[in-house]
């Protein structure tokens, strides 16, 4: 028999609002497409007064006597957004913000501001560290619903509204993971009525719609040069795959 000696046993519990250790970007699916050449618009359609391409980048800007009438997109041609990962690098300036569209549909009839108006599920786009008003989020892009799920948050939209589960990130955590000024990186992962966004690495949302009629299985793709102060945005290696 030995004395003096003492076990200790440590179990781990998850404590109510505190989150644990946030999750890090799935290794790259292989066969991803490339969605971009890098040298023209090939496969995109949007205004050809704001979009163009520089230095391998897709380039959207506005300026005082170059405005966007409402927020207009460069909408992708070669398909839907059903189930699908999505790698794409982005930077911005801080006068405005941007988006990446997906699951959406393109608007032609109605009373619609310009030929390229798209609504439907929005990655956020922003240059700025400040919660919530950051990049990354998800807002709901021409419809009734508003911010869907902000930064950090595990969230599900029912038919009663929103519920958050668990907080993932507090604005310190963001402020160290986001560059400002420079490019971050974007993983977008959609199976049936979940959705993740990753952003250098690691998830900063998690959300699952459940509403009954507004939720969004499927749609396109694009992006968005947002209509007011003028502004620019960037984006370059974008690559895409359905997933089965």
């Amino acid at each position: 028999m030995v004395h003096g000696l003492i076990w200790i046993v440590v179990v781990s519990v998850a404590l109510p609002g505190i989150a644990e250790t946030p999750q890090v970007a799935p290794a790259e699916a292989a066969g991803m497409q490339s969605l971009f050449n890098g040298k023209d618009l090939t496969g995109w359609d949007g205004d050809p007064r704001l979009w163009s391409v520089k230095n391998g980048a897709i380039r959207g800007e506005t300026t005082s006597e170059n405005r966007a009438h409402g927020n207009t997109f460069l909408i992708w041609q070669g398909g839907n957004t059903k189930d699908f990962e999505l790698c794409v690098s982005f930077r911005c300036n801080d006068t405005n913000n941007s988006g990446i569209q997906y699951r959406s549909k393109h608007i032609k009839d109605g009373k619609v501001r310009n030929d390229w108006v798209v609504r439907g599920y929005q990655h956020e786009i922003r240059n700025e560290h400040k919660l919530p008003n950051v990049a990354a989020f998800i807002y709901d892009e021409g419809g009734r619903r508003g911010r869907l799920c902000l930064v950090g948050e595990k969230a599900t939209w029912d038919s009663d509204g929103k519920k958050v589960g668990q907080r993932m990130m507090d604005e310190s955590e963001f402020q160290k993971l986001f560059k400002l000024n420079d490019w971050n990186d974007v993983v977008i992962i959609a199976k049936r009525n979940r959705i993740r966004h990753y952003l250098n690495g690691k998830l900063v949302i998690d959300f699952t719609d459940n509403h009954p009629e507004l939720a969004l299985l499927d749609g396109q793709l694009a992006l968005q040069l947002h209509a007011g102060k003028p502004m620019w945005v960037e984006f370059k290696d974008i690559r895409f795959k359905e997933i089965d």
